[in-house]
């Protein structure tokens, strides 16, 4: 289908029906009445070739084309939208606006003190809202703008969120400086049989358990916990041992009675990163926190090299 045929009156129509899963009320949402509505959902129909909208016992559904068609149609109507607004002004020193964030402990261990110092300065009243970022990576609240940034590991990002590289580390592991067991390093053998802690975090898979799976090897887990700042503490006072980023481990052999090892077989380091929604992205303020947050990250980068 051409474009230059298309009433593009009735992608907000489409958009609307979409949204509501009902056309009396899609019409309200677009101030239009019943009878109107449903021309326009006609309309639709003849020109996709498809039902758009089919009634079930559930009430109106969308078919599989119009799924397929929904998030590109609204994130063109958006941007539409955004071109035809003129952009708000953003002075930091004086805006008052609160950029919500989700992020791993670990990244706000690293992140948050340098985040503020610096807020401090340039925009004294900004606000941020930090909460844990779950194993659920939060694409909805990412387009929906309940939520603008994601901060951690993530396997796989969608091509439909926008990224930016914050730093790499990698894991070593923490003992106590107290455990007979363990002297400067560590055996494969050793590391098997310890009693291990796995900090769960935001993931869904442990990057050691997956590495040992690929030797067809296995390690004894005793505890295992989300908070990846707590474990240190434990393995200081039990004869429980913890693989735990080395930015992580940096910190802590300094006020607690820890030794820091290499692991007994090569890891990879991993990677961390911002996501977001483009729907969100196009705003001075959004632009400016992105840069502030690859600043942050460029002096945890000096640290945990």
């Amino acid at each position: 289908m051409n474009i230059d045929n298309f009433d593009l009156n009735l992608l907000r129509a489409f958009d609307a029906l979409m949204r509501e899963r009902n056309v009396s009320r899609a019409g309200q949402r677009l101030s239009l009445s019943q009878p109107a509505m449903s021309s326009a959902l006609n309309r639709l129909r003849e020109l996709l070739d498809d039902p758009v909208m089919v009634r079930t016992s559930r009430g109106m559904q969308p078919t599989p084309k119009a799924l397929a068609m929904e998030k590109p149609i609204r994130l063109a109507l958006h941007s539409v939208n955004g071109a035809l607004q003129p952009e708000p002004d953003f002075t930091p020193e004086t805006s008052t606006a609160l950029f919500r964030v989700m992020a791993t402990d670990y990244l706000q261990f690293l992140l948050l003190p340098r985040l503020m110092r610096h807020l401090q300065q340039a925009a004294p009243l900004l606000q941020v809202e930090v909460e844990s970022l779950t194993r659920s990576l939060p694409e909805t609240a990412l387009e929906e703008g309940d939520l603008d940034f994601a901060l951690g590991l993530f396997d796989d990002i969608p091509k439909r969120l926008a990224s930016q590289y914050l730093l790499r580390d990698e894991l070593v592991m923490l003992v106590s400086a107290e455990n007979p067991d363990f002297g400067d390093s560590i055996t494969r053998e050793q590391f098997l049989s310890a009693r291990h802690m796995w900090v769960s975090g935001g993931q869904r898979h442990s990057i050691i358990d997956q590495e040992l799976n690929s030797r067809q090897l296995s390690r004894r887990v005793v505890l295992t916990t989300p908070n990846v700042l707590m474990a240190p503490i434990i393995v200081a006072n039990t004869d429980c041992v913890v693989v735990t980023p080395r930015a992580v481990a940096r910190q802590y052999i300094r006020y607690l009675p820890l030794k820091m090892l290499d692991l007994p077989f090569r890891i990879e380091p991993f990677e961390l990163h911002a996501i977001w929604h483009p729907l969100r992205a196009e705003t001075a303020a959004h632009r400016w926190f992105r840069q502030v947050l690859e600043n942050v990250c460029r002096e945890v980068r000096e640290i945990v090299a």
